[in-house]
């Protein structure tokens, strides 16, 4: 059995300083400097705490009773005054009272200040058996969701909608999160933390947001401006209105296109085994939006990369009008972005995308429309085009392949 190293010699104020500075963005190490303790130590105690913040020591809160407020209690309740009375001159609600006294009262009637600290700390004694650890059911819920690589946060609110009549099945993404990293929680297997998007093992501070670069337009010609879209896309209301790119592979030599509807944010991929010219990027596009019904053929946004030299051929061929957003603007394609960052869990940056089959790729867009969106009122993307289409009463059926 290996042993962890524990670190109850550090001063509680050391402890609280540490993670004060890990909650204003340093890492482990400069953290433990400015904390006063050495910077090996404080990357050990950022490891016991799998990197989860909200683990570590905290201030008490305002709620809590203090020893001295107790010890006040008791004098007043030896003098014969009630919980409206001590309430008031402790400036506490009469209920914290009340059940203050009903929980440490003795048998004899009786309620000590010491006593009372003493229970109070006994209860509020940390970890407690985690509940995905005590609920078997929750458990392998919630494995499934991980396995299927939902985040934590989609787990939980899915597990509403999945369990509407069942309130032991409820738990929250920050105990999801706790039980993966946390050492001695032991709930989840850790080896599932690599089916979350960033697959660390640790949970690192959030790092400020950096630019993304954009492709240069590389000259496109004929380019009508997203300002030109029409006002019904904006309305992510109106079906049909999608947004597309590029994700690169290693060292830019492989694609694989992306299409995200606006409104369902259902997600298509184009495969592009022989590269991504603007011929290439051209077919392969045509070929899949002529499998989407009439609903769907609203409008397209892309950003100014040269793959899209002949947008104006894709719109003879499908009909469907191609907008360009502004340079470095990759926001005006946020539902697109978010699903490239998405797809980086199933495409690394730093691997050969051509190598992925067509097979793959659509069981990959499954996949990914059959996670809940929070969007969506958590449900899948899958579910919101069916809906779509079903009360348009639409006879096509959109694909992936």
């Amino acid at each position: 059995m290996t042993r962890v190293r524990t670190h109850r010699w550090l001063p509680r104020s050391a402890q609280l300083l540490f993670w004060q500075q890990i909650r204003a963005g340093l890492t482990a190490k400069p953290a433990a400097q400015a904390a006063g303790f050495a910077p090996a130590t404080g990357g050990r105690l950022f490891r016991q705490a799998g990197g989860v913040i909200s683990n570590a020591p905290h201030q008490p809160g305002p709620v809590r009773l203090t020893i001295a407020e107790r010890e006040e209690i008791a004098c007043l309740k030896a003098a014969g005054h009630g919980p409206r009375a001590i309430g008031r001159t402790i400036d506490r609600p009469a209920s914290t009272v009340s059940r203050e006294l009903a929980r440490n009262t003795g048998l004899t009637g009786h309620y000590r200040a010491s006593s009372a600290q003493h229970r109070a700390e006994h209860r509020a004694k940390r970890p407690k058996t985690a509940k995905l650890r005590a609920d078997p059911a929750l458990r392998a819920a919630v494995q499934d969701g991980l396995t299927r690589k939902w985040s934590p946060r989609q787990i939980s609110e899915r597990l509403v909608l999945d369990f509407p009549d069942r309130p032991e099945m409820r738990v929250s993404h920050e105990t999801i999160y706790q039980s993966l990293y946390v050492q001695g929680r032991g709930a989840l297997r850790r080896e599932l933390t690599a089916a979350l998007r960033t697959g660390r093992a640790l949970r690192m501070p959030r790092r400020q947001a950096q630019a993304r670069r954009e492709r240069p337009s590389g000259g496109i010609q004929d380019m009508v401006n997203i300002s030109e879209r029409p006002a019904e896309a904006a309305d992510r209301a109106v079906p049909g209105h999608w947004e597309g790119d590029l994700i690169l592979g290693q060292d830019n030599r492989s694609a694989i296109g992306t299409l995200v509807e606006r409104s369902t944010r259902f997600v298509m991929l184009l495969h592009l085994p022989h590269g991504r010219d603007a011929a290439t990027v051209a077919a392969s596009m045509t070929e899949m939006i002529q499998t989407l019904p009439p609903l769907l053929l609203g409008s397209l946004t892309w950003d100014q990369g040269k793959e899209m030299a002949h947008h104006r051929k894709i719109t003879l061929d499908t009909g469907l009008q191609i907008y360009f957003c502004d340079p470095h603007s990759p926001w005006q394609r946020g539902s697109n972005e978010n699903t490239n960052g998405l797809l980086r869990q199933y495409f690394p940056k730093s691997t050969d995308l051509s190598q992925h089959s067509t097979a793959e790729l659509v069981r990959v867009a499954e996949e990914l429309n059959g996670r809940p969106r929070e969007t969506l009122g958590w449900r899948t993307p899958t579910e919101a085009l069916t809906k779509l289409l079903s009360d348009q009463q639409t006879p096509g059926v959109a694909t992936t392949a």
